[in-house]
């Protein structure tokens, strides 16, 4: 269910963060869910507990997941599949920006093009 890409220059407790947000979008994981135990997720990946549990931490604190003491943690209510597609849109989004950002994009350019968009132009028309 959780995977852990160790080549990737992403932290791994935010690898695990971004996979339940990805599993919330894509209908694996749905609200009241139990997600595995911080021990158990970590023997399962090969990984230090304290990792899974920043990731858990998080992820509460954010407001998607929350704990229960002696039975584990759980997708929050309010935690929807049409929450975590937005949210991965959103991070996806800013991925893109920072990367245009990088190559030369100005800031007027980027937002010129978000607007056609919202508009109902195709962006690709002005490049």
């Amino acid at each position: 269910m959780f995977k852990v890409n160790y080549q990737s220059r992403v932290p791994v407790y935010k690898q695990l963060y971004e996979s339940v947000l990805r599993m919330v979008s894509l209908g694996v994981l749905k609200p009241n869910d139990k997600l595995p135990t911080v021990r158990a997720l970590a023997t399962d990946l090969g990984i230090n507990p304290n990792t899974v549990s920043k990731a858990y931490s998080m992820l509460e604190h954010d407001g998607y997941i929350y704990s229960t003491a002696g039975k584990g943690s759980f997708i929050a209510e309010s935690f929807s599949e049409d929450t975590a597609t937005r949210l991965t849109a959103l991070r996806t989004l800013k991925t893109a920006v920072k990367s245009s950002m990088l190559s030369g994009v100005t800031k007027e350019d980027a937002l010129s093009a978000v607007e056609d968009i919202y508009n109902g132009g195709d962006a690709d028309d002005r490049v």
